[in-house]
């Protein structure tokens, strides 16, 4: 599996890139936005690792960047940015995830095989999840509500397919977690509830 690190601190650098290697990953570095601009565009990586802080290009525009080109790939921001605001800046982004320094390096790899993680959804024969007036389409991977798309992240898109899959009934943070993240344990992040947030936020903006 190929990694890239977009980290401009040669400390953080080394430790992720020594660790992920031990753990068989292939990871290559960029040290600064512009850097990773060109490497995310050019070569193609199982999952995109971006600090917020960046040279030239900062983590937040860097990963809109990729996703004007890339909706696949998978993003984790790394920053020691961890506010509320702080988090919904970079989903609004389009990161998938986002793990707050420091960290326990178990729970890195824990977020990365979540993300990379192929063919964990749930086997449907209709291929059209439809509640209300708010449509998923698992074909192409889109969410319509009153005839307009919902730009989603991966990530939502999965959380919005588990919640309307499971229409009517009521599931726990841990439900979530491991059925969307692939989390068995308890990590002490509230991603579940700041994507929560997010979907909120943007289905709400469709009835404007």
């Amino acid at each position: 599996m190929k990694i890239l690190i977009v980290e401009d601190e040669p400390k953080v650098v080394d430790f992720l890139k020594k660790g992920l290697e031990e753990k068989g990953y292939e990871a290559e570095v960029a040290y600064d936005g512009q850097m990773g601009e060109k490497l995310a565009l050019r070569n193609v990586y199982d999952i995109i690792l971006i600090d917020v802080v960046l040279p030239y290009i900062n983590g937040y525009d860097l990963c809109k960047r990729i996703r004007e080109k890339n909706q696949q790939v998978p993003i984790l921001m790394l920053t020691a940015l961890g506010t509320t605001d702080d988090k919904i800046a970079g989903f609004d982004a389009g990161a998938d995830d986002y793990l707050v320094k420091p960290f326990e390096f178990l729970e890195l790899l824990a977020r990365i095989k979540s993300l990379t993680k192929r063919g964990s959804g749930i086997i449907q024969t209709s291929n059209l999840i439809k509640v209300a007036d708010l449509e998923l389409d698992l074909d192409r991977k889109i969410a319509i509500r009153g005839n307009r798309t919902i730009e989603l992240t991966a990530k939502e898109f999965t959380l919005l397919e588990f919640l309307m899959k499971n229409k009517g009934r009521v599931v726990s943070r841990v439900d979530i977690a491991e059925k969307v993240w692939d989390i068995t344990f308890d990590t002490g992040t509230n991603v579940v509830d700041v994507y929560i947030v997010c979907l909120q936020s943007k289905l709400a903006k469709i009835n404007l």
